[in-house]
């Protein structure tokens, strides 16, 4: 991962391409957006590798599930369900069932 621009616009890419992706099936409060990108920024530092499931996407910006591949032993983080767990973030009231639902963030959380 390049960069966290944002609470939920991550900047994701390699050394050729570079593209904008908004986290899906979250939203952050407005008081809790500085709080939220500084918990981005630790769990997924400059370089981090990301796996994206894509979603949609929102004004040309891709909109994907967000996770953090395992690194030195650490586990996989899907990082809007972590944004949940500690509370930064509620799921998006008008997200897609199917690409949002409980069993799809359960088995995102297993692996």
């Amino acid at each position: 991962m390049r960069q966290v621009r944002g609470a939920t616009l991550l900047q994701v890419g390699d050394s050729n391409r570079s593209y904008a992706v908004l986290l899906a099936c979250v939203a952050v409060d407005p008081a809790q957006e500085a709080a939220a990108t500084h918990w981005l920024r630790q769990q997924a530092p400059r370089g981090t590798r990301v796996n994206l499931r894509p979603v949609g996407q929102r004004d040309g910006v891709l909109l994907a599930r967000v996770r953090t591949q395992p690194e030195r032993g650490g586990p996989a983080l899907d990082l809007g369900m972590g944004l949940m767990a500690e509370r930064l973030a509620a799921p998006l009231a008008d997200a897609d069932p199917l690409a949002c639902g409980d069993r799809q963030a359960e088995d995102l959380t297993r692996s």
